[in-house]
């Protein structure tokens, strides 16, 4: 049999093209789904943040950082939110910048590789994303992401012992590290089998071409062994 396509996809929780990015791919893969060849494909999240110098507790809203630490007019930022918000819409989602609560995300990559190696780390994915966009939660506090961690299935003491000894920062730093390598400085960014790049959230029919066609040249290389 075929070994499964891997798609190593490098994002933050804080990033709204990355949660956009999340439905367009798992959209083009359902779409895939349904063919008489249907492509295998295994999916792992990595660790990115855009904004590490954050605090956990930002005094203001999404308009307030966009505006005062990346030096944009209001203006130009919440035509920029109302634009996102249209294409997360247009993927499924809900967004409320209006509630978002801007923070740190190094606990909650911590939590994700947490969750990954209790084999959930997908649903813990959505969880916090969902959690951060369109419910308003605080994801840089332990206390509420152990309560994220348990809605997404996962042991809330286990979380907590995990993120206050900080247990899988090594291996937020070495995602980051492997993002650095590849020269990754944006994200969403998707590397298929190891040797493909994808930049950005691009719609669901490229991601289900893309892999329609990695799994064809899977196949060639099958028959021509």
């Amino acid at each position: 049999m075929t070994d499964a396509i891997k798609i190593d996809v490098w994002s933050d929780i804080a990033c709204p093209w990355c949660y956009i990015g999340k439905r367009n791919l798992e959209a083009g893969l359902a779409a895939t789904a349904e063919d008489d060849d249907a492509p295998r494909v295994e999916v792992t999240f990595h660790s990115f943040e855009l904004s590490p110098d954050t605090p956990v507790d930002f005094d203001g809203d999404e308009l307030d950082f966009l505006s005062s630490h990346k030096g944009m007019p209001r203006e130009q930022v919440q035509q920029m939110l109302e634009n996102v918000t249209g294409v997360a819409k247009d993927a499924g989602l809900d967004y409320h910048f209006d509630i978002l609560k801007h923070t740190n995300t190094v606990k909650a990559h911590e939590l994700l590789h947490f969750a990954k190696a209790q084999g959930r780390q997908h649903e813990m994915t959505e969880r916090l994303m969902a959690a951060y966009f369109t419910e308003g939660r605080h994801v840089g506090r332990v206390d509420e992401l152990v309560e994220l961690a348990a809605e997404a299935g996962l042991d809330a003491d286990a979380a907590r012992d995990a993120l206050e000894t900080g247990e899988y920062l090594t291996a937020v730093r070495a995602d980051q590290d492997q993002a650095r390598s590849y020269g990754i400085n944006g994200v969403p960014f998707f590397v298929i089998d190891g040797k493909y790049g994808v930049s950005g959230a691009q719609p669901a029919d490229a991601f289900a071409q893309i892999a329609r066609q990695v799994w064809a040249e899977r196949d060639a290389v099958a028959v021509a062994e």
